[in-house]
């Protein structure tokens, strides 16, 4: 069976659709990138904002009308909470209500026991395909999945991902991830370094990601915390460098820092630590835990340490009662704090989080000129921070085929895959010479002779 996969969203996500490709790759069915010769498409979904479940649903139309003979398979966040609506969709024969490979699996193979797997290339039907359909409460139905292999590789990606827990115990007014996540899951540190050294065969990167991993270990033994994850990491699969997703500024402990400062670059110099407001108001009624002082404070003390930091965050403009000043105070902590880059979201109401009956809303067009007020302002400080990197040394990994690379701290720069020795692989880090300045920033990989 030929199968077409499409992944909306985040980093976990990501890597849930890759588990989903080794399942059914090893029951049989062959990964494919077109549509024209696509027999299944599995969709990974995701719902943090109303336009991530639009994108989901045109794009299921749109492979419907390239290639009609198409099923699809709707997995993923979206799919947990608006089941019903991705079923009524023309072409749609299977809904896994969540993200587990296993299930995804069996669903495409038709069958809840996993039979019936059709050889790859044998041109057989997928009319077998039947809806899984879960009778259990969305808040028993989270679980991290126990079955399946893990994971080898990030099929097409030179830098890998490695997700240490699922889900969310936090209650963010906004968020409706939690709640098609469901609780924090921790997965056992064995497992991790276990998967972690599958994956540093064909991957100079790992990135550590999930739902909120600064809450890593809070359901396991005493004692285990990210750091000392991540310490483990770094003493038991060498030869790799890991970069920390996103993470809250009040979880970075010392002994992260610590890792960061004295791993001679293993642990990327690079935090990604939502921000949301930069005012109280808001921040209280975002239902977040630190206010705009503890934020500030922390991330000065962190950027004291790094000469070389990059540091983003997410944003939400247009929260439902932001007002002007409110905006100002974000704005204002935005260009006190040396970020590199932002993501910022005008806000999106999603169903069932109490957000979604806020009194105040703010018009969508205001929201939508805040949120590019930030990110103008973000583009400038992240020039700025490129231009000061030019002249100095950065390690890189190569991504792709289209000259690009990613230093240690965030930046995507140019490079010459010609300054590379012909059969290098698998594909490792790179040192060189950063040159140029702001969007024009490229790396001289000769300019390091261990390259």
């Amino acid at each position: 069976m030929r199968v077409l996969f499409r992944t909306f969203g985040c980093k976990a996500n990501q890597y849930d659709t890759e588990r989903m490709r080794q399942e059914l790759e090893a029951m049989g069915s062959r990964t494919v990138a077109s549509v024209g010769e696509t027999q299944l498409c599995v969709v990974n979904t995701c719902t943090v904002t109303n336009q991530a479940d639009a994108d989901a649903r045109r794009f299921i139309r749109r492979v419907r009308r390239e290639n009609p003979e198409i099923q699809v398979l709707v997995a993923g966040c979206s799919s947990a909470l608006n089941p019903q609506t991705y079923r009524e969709m023309d072409g749609v024969v299977a809904v896994v209500e969540g993200h587990d490979p296993v299930e995804v699996a069996r669903a495409a193979m038709g069958s809840p026991e996993g039979v019936g797997c059709h050889p790859s290339g044998s041109g057989a039907a997928v009319s077998t395909l039947i809806p899984l359909k879960s009778n259990v409460a969305l808040d028993l139905m989270h679980r991290e999945p126990v079955g399946g292999e893990l994971l080898r590789r990030r099929a097409g990606g030179t830098r890998g991902w490695l997700k240490i827990q699922d889900g969310c115990d936090r209650k963010c007014s906004f968020c409706a991830t939690r709640l098609a996540r469901g609780a924090s899951r921790s997965r056992q540190p064995e497992e991790l370094a276990a998967e972690a050294a599958l994956l540093s065969q064909n991957h100079p990167e790992l990135v550590l990601t999930g739902i909120h991993i600064g809450h890593y270990g809070i359901d396991l033994r005493d004692g285990l915390t990210l750091s000392s994850l991540v310490a483990s990491l770094l003493e038991e699969v060498p030869d790799v460098r890991f970069r920390l997703g996103s993470v809250e500024a009040t979880e970075v402990d010392a002994l992260l820092l610590e890792l960061m400062e004295t791993s001679g670059g293993r642990l990327a110099p690079h935090l990604h630590m939502p921000m949301q407001s930069g005012s109280d108001a808001v921040l209280g009624d975002m239902r977040r835990w630190h206010t705009r002082g503890m934020y500030r404070e922390r991330t000065l003390e962190i950027v004291e340490r790094f000469p070389v930091l990059g540091l983003g965050a997410d944003v939400i403009s247009g929260f439902p009662g932001e007002s002007t000043g409110d905006h100002d105070l974000t704005r204002a902590l935005v260009e006190e704090l040396p970020f590199t880059y932002l993501h910022v979201f005008p806000f999106s109401p999603r169903k069932g989080t109490s957000a979604e009956a806020l009194p105040g809303p703010v018009p969508q067009r205001v929201a939508g000129e805040r949120a590019r007020e930030l990110r103008e302002l973000a583009l400038e400080k992240g020039r700025s921070y490129r231009s000061g990197r030019s002249g100095q040394m950065a390690e890189v990994v190569l991504e792709g085929e289209g000259g690009w690379a990613l230093t240690e701290d965030y930046l995507r720069v140019r490079a010459d895959p010609g300054q590379i020795p012909e059969g290098d692989r698998p594909p490792r880090l790179y040192r060189g010479r950063l040159q140029g300045e702001g969007e024009h920033l490229y790396i001289d990989l000769s300019q390091d002779p261990l390259n």
